[in-house]
């Protein structure tokens, strides 16, 4: 009972900051600026996530056969070495990586996604042979017993079971994708980015803010998309969200 009360109360309070930032935000002309910078902030937006996009569609295309591949029994010698070969590009720096595409591929936008992809690969490939891993034996063996190949075990057994795991790989790297993304701004590809550091630079947090907020909600759209698409394809009996 206490607890119950201890939330009601923070809810109030929470409440309440809401209302008092609102009306401090509209008095002080914090929301007209802001509102000023919104033809920018759609255009950008539009940069933004096509970026995410074609990096992230690309990362996909490339980490799940890469991860079934590496989940068959023929790789199990191989597999985490070569895991760790993609692990770089989780380990270095998403700057460093920008930097590095931009050596050799020059500035722009296909620097910027070449980057991006090298930085979502991991996740969706490290999540797509867990999942593939974690799959049931018994339901390798009685699929096995009735005469499956291992392309029907691979397509009917083992992607069904893994796909909630999958998806969570994929919301996991999206949603880093659509936070990282700013970043391109720095070698010329454009997205929210431009807002952010311009307002650093300038000492203009309002600005800086027209970047920041909406790359937030961005994020918060794209990983709720994801759980969206994920609860309704995962199939019932292995989709914790429909428990």
């Amino acid at each position: 009972m206490p607890i119950q009360s201890l939330k009601g109360a923070l809810r109030a309070l929470l409440l309440v900051a809401i209302f008092f930032a609102g009306v401090w935000s509209q008095s002080s002309g914090v929301i007209d600026d802001f509102l000023w910078y919104l033809p920018d902030v759609q255009y950008l937006a539009i940069q933004h996530l096509w970026l995410t996009a074609i990096s992230g569609g690309l990362a996909i295309l490339v980490a799940i056969p890469l991860g079934i591949v590496l989940s068959r029994p023929s790789m199990t010698r191989w597999a985490e070495s070569l895991m760790q070969v993609l692990n770089v590009g989780t380990t270095i720096p998403t700057l460093a990586v920008l930097a590095l595409s931009m050596s050799f591929l020059g500035i722009g936008t296909v620097p910027a996604v070449f980057g991006l992809f090298v930085a979502t690969l991991l996740p969706i490939t490290r999540n797509t042979y867990a999942g593939l891993k974690g799959v049931d034996p018994a339901l390798m063996e009685a699929a096995a017993g009735i005469g499956m190949s291992a392309t029907q075990r691979l397509l009917r057994v083992e992607l069904p079971n893994a796909l909630y795991v999958i998806f969570a790989g994929m919301r996991t790297a999206l949603t880093i994708n659509v936070g990282t993304v700013p970043l391109a701004f720095l070698i010329g590809a454009g997205g929210l980015g431009e807002l952010i550091f311009t307002g650093i630079d300038l000492y203009d947090p309002v600005m800086m803010l027209a970047g920041a907020i909406p790359t937030a909600l961005l994020a918060i759209v794209v990983d709720a998309l994801i759980a969206t698409v994920a609860f309704l394809v995962v199939p019932r009996g292995v989709n914790p969200s429909r428990a």
